[in-house]
Order: structure tokens, then sequence, then C-alpha cells
């Protein structure tokens, strides 16, 4: 019995089917006693892994793709993987909906439905758009940008989209992806993603403030724009006009092992980071920073009022024009 239970761990990423426990001689009560004593964490009704395995994984990818899986191999009828699900099996970074829900696309399929925590959906979709990601079938990366975008919006969408960009897929393949879904609802929302993407955001908290910044409508974003003089290098996140705008993430503050990117401590890094935005603006350019909080739906129209003003106050001391900065600018791809 034992046997077969490390079989199906080994071969089905770590899950165990209840009926696949029954069916190699364990009984209900034993099923039971392992949920209850915690040797066995229920990823949904009727799957489980081992407390050791779901514990190794992280809350924001590991296990949100541990519970597609999960869901998928429950499903008897024929489905492809689709929309936030594909990209966690993909490896595509997304911003996590709320609520968190395995999205699957079948075939034949009446309308959309929501069951047990699985989203069905119906929609055409091309032979040569699935693939197999974690021996599961799922829609490709361009075709679920496109999906993601429509499923929840321009939020969702860009940060997919650029996320795709920057792990290598082109424009057009996204564009080409969406070319069937001309009268399809939220369509506009595609649209709208593919074209205001881009590869060069780091992360999602980038992305979403690029996207902000274009709202506010003045003028073109860059994203990575770097600076260079007698040896001196900084890059900062984006840059409109004379106005320079940094995403400050927690990970920068914290150290390597807490499973951040910061080689000092907290007070250190906050040191370098007022004489690094000291020496930007001495270029008579000015900086604006976002975290994390303020780029969320219930600050997102107060973040971009405080933008806005900042914006326009470094417009009213240095103009937009850089022509000036042209000796110092980096030209090469961060």
């Amino acid at each position: 019995m034992q046997s077969r239970i490390a079989y199906y761990l080994s071969h089905q990423h770590g899950l165990v089917l209840r009926r696949q426990a029954l069916a190699a001689g364990m009984t209900s009560d034993e099923v039971a006693r392992l949920v209850r004593t915690k040797e066995w964490v229920v990823v949904r009704r009727g799957v489980y892994t081992l407390r050791a395995h779901w514990e190794s994984l992280d809350r924001y990818v590991g296990r949100p793709r541990l519970e597609v899986l999960a869901a998928s191999l429950a499903m008897r009828m024929p489905h492809l993987i689709s929309h936030d699900s594909a990209a966690y099996l993909l490896g595509l970074p997304i911003l996590e909906a709320e609520p968190r829900l395995v999205h699957v696309t079948r075939f034949g399929v009446l309308g959309s439905r929501t069951e047990h925590g699985v989203k069905h959906h119906k929609a055409p979709f091309r032979t040569d758009q699935i693939l197999f990601s974690h021996t599961r079938p799922v829609l490709d990366i361009p075709r679920t940008v496109a999906d993601i975008a429509r499923e929840h919006g321009d939020r969702h969408g860009v940060v997919a989209a650029s996320s795709a960009l920057r792990q290598g897929a082109s424009r057009r393949s996204l564009e080409l992806a969406a070319e069937p879904m001309r009268y399809w609802r939220h369509v506009t929302a595609v649209r709208r993603a593919i074209e205001w993407a881009d590869g060069r955001c780091e992360n999602a908290g980038e992305a979403l403030t690029m996207l902000l910044l274009k709202e506010l409508g003045l003028g073109p974003v860059q994203p990575q724009f770097g600076l260079q003089e007698d040896g001196r290098v900084a890059w900062v996140d984006l840059r409109i006009g004379r106005h320079l705008i940094e995403f400050d993430g927690q990970y920068k503050y914290q150290p390597i092992e807490s499973g951040g990117y910061a080689d000092a401590s907290p007070d250190e890094i906050i040191w370098r980071e007022k004489q690094r935005q000291d020496w930007l603006c001495g270029f008579k350019l000015g900086m604006s920073r976002v975290v994390w909080s303020e780029v969320q739906p219930d600050a997102w129209d107060a973040t971009g009022r405080r933008l806005l003003r900042e914006v326009l106050d470094t417009n009213s001391r240095f103009g937009t024009d850089i022509t000036d900065l042209a000796p110092y600018i980096i030209r090469r791809r961060r």
C-alpha cells in the first residue's frame, strides 16, 4: 500500500486522490486520521499532499500552482487549464485575483459557470495554442494574457502582458492571440493591455505604476532609465519628462536569507537610497516613490493625484526636455 501511495505522490506532483488512496488499500478512517494529525494537507476536496511538501511551497506561486494541479487531477471531463491557472503552471508572473479560482476551458460547454472553486469557460481556441506544462494541457502564454485581461481588466492584463514580453513573447504574438476575439466581451481590455504593456518593467509593482502614469496622460513613460557620470551608475524604474518614479518593494530591504535581495542592513540600504536620490536629483530631476499599498484599487486614485501633483511640480521647475542629459544617459538595456 505504501509503495502505491508513494508512486502517486512522485508521479502527480506530490498529490494523491482520495479514490486512489482507497484503491491502494487505505480505509476512510486512515485517510481521516492522516488529515486530522496534519500529516496530510487537504489541497482541495478529495486531493491531498504531504504537509512537508505543502510547507515547502511559497504562498504566491507554489501553493496556487499545486491547487491548480489538484483540481485538474480530480476532474474526469476533458479540459484545458487556462487564464490565471495557466499562468501559474507556465511560470508567468501575474496579479493574484480575488477570489482565487481555478480556471479551465472546456470542450463544448455552454457559457461559464463556477463550481467548487473551479470556473469553467467556453471559448474557441486553436489547437496550436495548446501545450503541456507539469504534464497537464494548458493554453499558451499569448492566449493566457488575453484571457486574463478579458477576465480581470486593465490592471491584471497589463501585468500579465508585461510579464509575457519580459519573458520573450513578442507583442505580435499577443496581438495574434487577440485577433479572433474581435467581437468578444471585454476585448478592449485585451487591446489596452497589449498596447500599454512593457517588458522592461521588472515586476508587477512597476507595471502597475507605469499603468497609473499612462492613465494620467502626461506623456510617454520610459521604464528603466539610467544615468552615469564619473563611474557612477544609477537606474530608475520609470521616467516621465524630467520626473523619475521608483517603485519600492519590500524585498529591496529584506536579506537574501529571508527571500529578499538586500546585501546590507535596512539602515544601510536606506542611506544608499538617499545618496542615490540626491545624486539623481542633482541633474535637475524630480522624483517620486511608490509602494505596493499605493497601487492597490482602494488607493489608486489618491496615488494618481499625488503623482500628478509631483510631476507637474517638476515640470514647472525644470520643464520636460532632457536634451541636456544626453551625455549622461545610458543607451544600453539594463
